[in-house]
């Protein structure tokens, strides 16, 4: 066949042809396919980190995963307040540049100490709240340089076989009680339900929080392993939450938005140094309208600085230098009286679109997720709040305690969060909680107070818990879905960590441990016997942990617990599944027998 032009036309062949398009259609049909299998993944992977709907290994019902019984052996008595990412034997290995050697360096695995750490000599189960808010034993925290540096300054002082907290500090001598009774004269906020939570840097040993307690304010006191020794260990044994960190090169564990206030009394942070980021960082996890309250210097510097080993015009100079800072950070001058000054972050967003482009510091851009706070560098940009949500200010958030069950405008950030999924959530925790005091009837008593609730998604374990005499850590896993902005806009306090590392606290912390799905969610990257030895660390004698498992892990945990020296037993679920147990396990208490390193 011709064309036009007189030239053979190519025919295609046709026998070529058919096997083509045949394999065509088989490579299309092939891609959907493959494309229907790794969304259906995706979407399970991302569910059993968002809402624990976890899909329990197939064998589970008829087989469990066996591990052989090892017993653990203790480590040496010098490791009795061993806190693994912040060890001072370690620091020598890192720069003292801006206090890095303070935050988390956790050793690698060949250095791991697979060891039950031993409770001092003489250790005896902590006193109970709200008596332990006044006083604890010397024994449990033996640390007497604390004791002889700020009795003077009437932090605290050993009495026969206690410590005694007098309730001073160092901008307030007088006690803690009218130092929070002027602070609420300037901020009356801190009385009708609005500020709920609080953050303390630079805690001391958290007598600003433990007051806070019964005006309805719930704070997490922040402190470093430092020169202070033990702050936070004196915190968590009066049964006042707190935590081990430091505003140095990373952000601090909460998403943005947080806090309704945040406090610093003489806690010698250099604000206005290193391009502000450590205000910075203050205004990333304020709530809108949020206040930030400081005393100390450069505060009344004009009656103060002789006291504080400098010049009225270097003290003159900072605070203007902190002034302006503050307001290009878009906070105002709230109220100030004598040794306190309380600034107030903007409640909108018309500030920040007013300031000029030139500004300093600038606004962050897209790129830095607000929310990313896992060994997150801090940054000198301003992180703007999202325009969107328009009820999470303190302003529009409800008060306390009705915003405790009110639906978080937030919860949008969560995978398949709606209200619907947290009223369910709300009203499954508290049958379960229920439950759970039937195993074990300590809890809702004056022997539990510490809590942690280790995999929580909205808080509703804590929320359940809410009328007992207890405070709980929501910790959310930096690798699930970040509801921790949910957490906090309730009303409760919590952070983000990583179950395959050490958590931020000294050892016999907490009373009771719960977990629900967390070996089934997360037994592909931490492995077990590192996370139970982790419990074991800061679980104390005589406490509990809730393991809220797949069948298919209980039997292993059991196994490793014994080694652990723990008593465990297993329980069905309050709805009688198949398929998930609940194991509860308490810690015995024991001495030391090993003198030697290990």
């Amino acid at each position: 066949m011709n064309n036009k032009d007189g030239k053979p036309v190519t025919q295609p062949d046709k026998g070529r042809i058919v096997p083509m398009a045949i394999m065509f259609v088989v490579l299309c049909g092939c891609s959907f396919y493959m494309g229907i299998i790794f969304c259906s993944e995706k979407d399970s992977f991302e569910s059993i980190y968002s809402q624990k709907s976890v899909e329990f290994p197939k064998e589970s019902s008829t087989s469990s995963l066996q591990i052989k019984y090892t017993s653990f052996p203790e480590c040496s008595a010098d490791y009795q307040d061993y806190t693994p990412c912040t060890d001072p034997r370690r620091w020598r290995k890192f720069g003292s540049y801006r206090l890095t050697l303070l935050e988390r360096h956790c050793p690698p695995k060949f250095e791991r100490k697979e060891c039950l750490v031993p409770p001092p000599d003489g250790y005896k189960p902590p006193i109970r709240w709200p008596k332990s808010r006044d006083e604890c034993w010397y024994r449990n925290v033996p640390y007497d340089w604390i004791n002889k540096q700020k009795s003077n300054q009437h932090w605290l002082k050993k009495e026969g076989e206690k410590f005694i907290f007098p309730g001073g500090g160092t901008m307030f001598p007088n006690g803690v009680g009218k130092y929070v009774d002027l602070m609420q004269d300037l901020i009356p906020e801190m009385k009708d339900g609005t500020i709920r939570t609080a953050i303390d840097t630079g805690c001391g040993v958290a007598s600003w929080g433990g007051d806070l307690l019964d005006r309805g304010i719930l704070t997490l006191s922040l402190a470093p392993r430092d020169n202070h020794e033990a702050q936070v260990q004196f915190a968590l044994e009066r049964g006042i939450p707190a935590i081990l960190g430091v505003i140095s090169t990373q952000r601090l564990p909460f998403p943005s938005n947080s806090f309704d206030m945040a406090h610093c009394s003489r806690c010698l942070i250099p604000w206005t140094e290193f391009g502000g980021v450590y205000l910075l960082e203050i205004h990333r996890i304020l709530r809108p309208g949020g206040f930030w309250v400081l005393s100390g210097p450069p505060i009344n510097y004009e009656r103060r600085w002789r006291g504080w080993n400098t010049t009225i015009e270097e003290q003159r100079s900072d605070y203007e230098k902190l002034q302006e800072l503050l307001t290009s950070l878009c906070f105002t001058m709230y109220k100030k009286k004598g040794d306190i000054a309380v600034w107030r972050k903007s409640p909108d967003n018309n500030c920040y679109n007013e300031l000029p482009r030139d500004t300093y510091p600038p606004k962050c851009d897209d790129s830095l997720e607000p929310d990313s706070a896992w060994y997150t560098p801090l940054r000198a940009c301003v992180v703007v709040p999202d325009p969107k949500f328009k009820k999470s200010g303190l302003s529009s958030i409800s008060k306390w305690p009705e915003r405790l069950h009110v639906t978080p405008e937030r919860i949008s950030l969560v995978y398949h969060g709606s209200g619907s999924t947290f009223k369910h959530d709300d009203s499954e925790w508290k049958k379960q909680v229920g439950y759970y005091k039937k195993l074990i009837p300590d809890l809702g008593t004056d022997k539990i107070r510490n809590v942690m609730d280790m995999n929580t998604v909205y808080g509703g374990f804590a929320a359940a818990l809410i009328d007992d005499p207890v405070w709980v850590m929501n910790v959310v896993s930096s690798y699930a879905s970040n509801s921790l902005p949910v957490v906090f806009d309730r009303g409760l306090i919590g952070t983000i960590h990583d179950w395959c590392e050490a958590f931020s606290t000294y050892p016999r912390t907490y009373d009771l441990l719960h977990l629900d799905g967390l070996f089934t969610a997360e037994s592909h990257r931490c492995e077990m016997k590192n996370v139970l030895l982790e419990m074991d660390r800061i679980l104390r004698p005589w406490g509990y942990a809730i393991f809220r498992e797949s069948s298919y892990f209980t039997n292993a945990i059991a196994t490793l617990g014994k080694g652990m020296r723990w008593e465990c037993r297993k329980e069905d679920t309050e709805s009688g599944s198949d398929t998930q147990k609940v194991l509860v396990c308490q810690k015995k208490l024991w001495y030391s027998s090993n003198q030697g390193s290990r």
